[in-house]
């Protein structure tokens, strides 16, 4: 009995998710087939078909797992309603699981930002900075920013230390309060 959790059905997710991932490092999202992830996975469609409805539902799945774990990095901070301003998390995780990163990217998820809504931003930080004017938008261009960085960090193959990456980060608030 194929149960939506037992091991036989989470490995072949991992392995089809796996081959995933690869293929889309080579091949445009319209490109790549049920087809091609089974050959490569050695699985039958009715196993892939199992589990996701076609390929672009995969790929959400994917999306979805990331911005998930993402998320759970700052679970204690979102609960307890503070923020840390800990990135080193994030870019762990990315140096961690690059091709999953590198995927989320090039499948241009990052236009609805790794950092999502449920991301506290540091508001103390933005009174003493902007006086809590236009806020908004500052959340947006640090997101924004945010993402440009990671995403550039990704693709230089993550070899500056994670310490430096949060700094350039916190730079930019310590430039404001200059």
């Amino acid at each position: 009995m194929n149960k939506p959790n037992n091991k036989r059905r989470k490995e072949s997710q991992k392995k089809i998710e796996k081959i995933f991932v690869e293929l889309i490092q080579e091949k445009n999202l319209n490109e790549i087939s049920v087809t091609d992830i089974c050959k490569k996975a050695h699985l039958n469609r009715s196993t892939f078909y199992a589990n996701y409805l076609d390929v672009y539902d995969l790929a959400d799945k994917i999306k979805e797992k990331l911005e998930h774990d993402v998320s759970d990095l700052y679970l204690d901070e979102k609960l307890n309603q503070y923020n840390s301003n800990d990135f080193s998390k994030i870019f762990r995780l990315v140096k961690e699981n690059p091709l999953f990163f590198k995927t989320y990217f090039k499948l241009e998820f990052d236009s609805t930002n790794i950092l999502k809504k449920d991301y506290r931003y540091d508001t103390n930080q933005a009174k003493e900075f902007y006086n809590n004017e236009y806020i908004d938008y500052h959340i947006e261009f640090f997101k924004a920013g945010f993402n440009a960085i990671l995403k550039k960090w990704l693709n230089n193959g993550c070899v500056e230390p994670i310490e430096d990456m949060c700094k350039i980060i916190y730079s930019e608030y310590n430039k404001k309060s200059n």
